[in-house]
């Protein structure tokens, strides 16, 4: 008996009435080739140990099928760019399944499967460049701690595809808790189809949300667990660093996970007004507008949910979205300043610290990572003099020893980050089957917060070149 024929696969999506979703196979590459698996994923999701991942490329392939698998492409909808559209859906995307993890259900899905009936003008393809940025994204975030998707394994081919240039086929399987996203409930809202959205919100408690099984309001509870997981996942991009680029409803998970990595980037010189997305010509989506928009995407779920919830007790969850997103964000940045005592003026400090650096381009990563060093060269002018007094004053509150502090801040500030040149440079070898930077890329991910002496040149700067990037949906 094959070994992977031993995975217990289920797909309870497809057990789902059919307007959700379309079952179907996706389309195989005559030639697949493996670019990289995720042992540590694989471990988790329980696959056999010292499988060898050329045995798994005929399954992500679509040459071979999982036993109870169900292959299937999902409907739904969202808002783009704040303007409805009312199909999208899985246009290069299917669902396979679910295997039960310790951590509980994870959804496998292949991206870059090929058409589909939502896949309207498209070729439902991915390009190896944007299939190894959402590889190597997903890790990173991961290892940030911040809640993401992730991928097992990430297949090329010598299929040409055409974007901008003409590139080469990818597909990868992504994995996350669940790929139900806002866009799921606008889809049946927005499209006379509102009998649906109980049968998905019960669907979501089954499966991810059982504590609310027995609630006398069940799924207004849920959709404030919803609004509180976004707005403090959104204070971990913002602590951390990350702009997402495409914040449209249906790249938002219901789970509270990063999820549907296109034009992302981290910032290098810390610059509030960030925009990522070279398409994104009026900054909707910029940097420091993602918290606002956040709450804007929970604003258009609940007027999809509207039938279905409490209407008092929305708004005020809406309202609370602010005070939970700053409660999060306050208390990530006093563990990247190692403070533990909750002092009133505290947000204030770190935003004074924040204008200092904008308007000395400092390196946003760099400048935390330094500060947890104490390096004594950080502060040059006298405006950052004065808040190192200011700050210096602060942590004499503290109780906590200068090594203790030290720990604390080395554990919430990364050396490393993934910088959009060291993707770009890792995407360039690899389209010539060089898999060196990648694989390294990959490894230095995995302990963002160590100092690695070997690795040492992947916590420098962005080199100019590499800060002027631009980065498109295209993929």
């Amino acid at each position: 008996m094959n070994e992977l024929d031993s995975l217990k696969f289920s797909n309870r999506f497809a057990e789902l009435p059919e307007d959700l979703f379309h079952k179907q196979n996706w389309t195989p590459f005559d030639k697949p080739k493996l670019i990289h698996f995720n042992e540590d994923l694989a471990k988790q999701l329980g696959f056999p140990k010292n499988l060898d991942p050329e045995d798994l490329v005929p399954y992500v392939n679509g040459n071979k099928s999982f036993k109870n698998s169900s292959p299937l492409a999902m409907a739904y909808a969202g808002h783009q760019f704040g303007s409805w559209v009312p199909q999208l859906g899985d246009g290069r995307g299917i669902l396979l399944g679910q295997l039960q993890t310790k951590d509980g259900l994870m959804d496998l899905h292949i991206k870059g499967a090929g058409k589909t009936p939502y896949s309207r003008f498209g070729d439902g393809r991915a390009v190896l460049r944007s299939t190894i940025r959402e590889y190597l994204c997903g890790e990173a975030m991961h290892y940030l701690n911040i809640p993401s998707s992730r991928s097992l394994i990430m297949i090329g081919s010598d299929e040409p595809v055409f974007r901008e240039t003409t590139e080469f086929g990818a597909m990868m399987v992504r994995v996350a808790k669940t790929h139900v996203r806002f866009g799921h409930f606008e889809y049946f809202s927005h499209n006379n189809k509102s009998e649906f959205i109980p049968i998905l919100l019960d669907h979501v408690i089954e499966n991810y949300f059982p504590i609310l099984k027995d609630s006398q309001d069940s799924y207004t509870d849920l959709f404030e667990m919803i609004v509180n997981s976004t707005a403090k996942l959104i204070a971990k991009w913002q602590a951390f660093g990350f702009a997402h680029g495409v914040m449209n409803t249906d790249n938002m998970s219901i789970l509270g996970e990063t999820f549907d990595f296109g034009p992302f980037g981290f910032l290098d010189e810390y610059d509030p007004g960030f925009i990522c997305n070279h398409s994104d010509h009026g900054g909707r989506y910029a940097f420091n507008n993602q918290p606002s928009i956040g709450l804007w995407n929970c604003h258009a779920l609940a007027a999809a949910l509207k039938d279905y919830i409490e209407i008092e007790r929305t708004k005020s969850i809406i309202n609370n979205y602010e005070q939970v997103f700053y409660d999060e964000l306050t208390a990530l940045f006093r563990k990247k300043l190692g403070l533990e005592k909750n002092e009133a003026d505290d947000l204030k400090l770190v935003e004074e610290l924040l204008s200092w650096m904008q308007k000395n381009k400092m390196d946003y990563t760099n400048t935390f990572r330094s500060l947890s060093k104490n390096e004594d060269n950080l502060f040059k002018d006298k405006e950052g003099e004065t808040w190192q007094q200011k700050y210096l004053h602060r942590l004499s509150k503290e109780k906590t020893s200068p090594l203790k502090r030290q720990e604390i801040m080395e554990k919430a500030n990364p050396k490393f980050i993934l910088r959009n040149y060291l993707a770009q440079e890792a995407i360039q070898d690899a389209e010539a089957s060089d898999f060196t930077k990648l694989n390294n890329l990959l490894e230095v991910l995995k302990k963002p917060f160590e100092e690695n002496s070997v690795f040492e040149d992947f916590a420098k700067e962005s080199p100019d070149w590499g800060k002027k990037l631009e980065i498109s949906c295209s993929s």
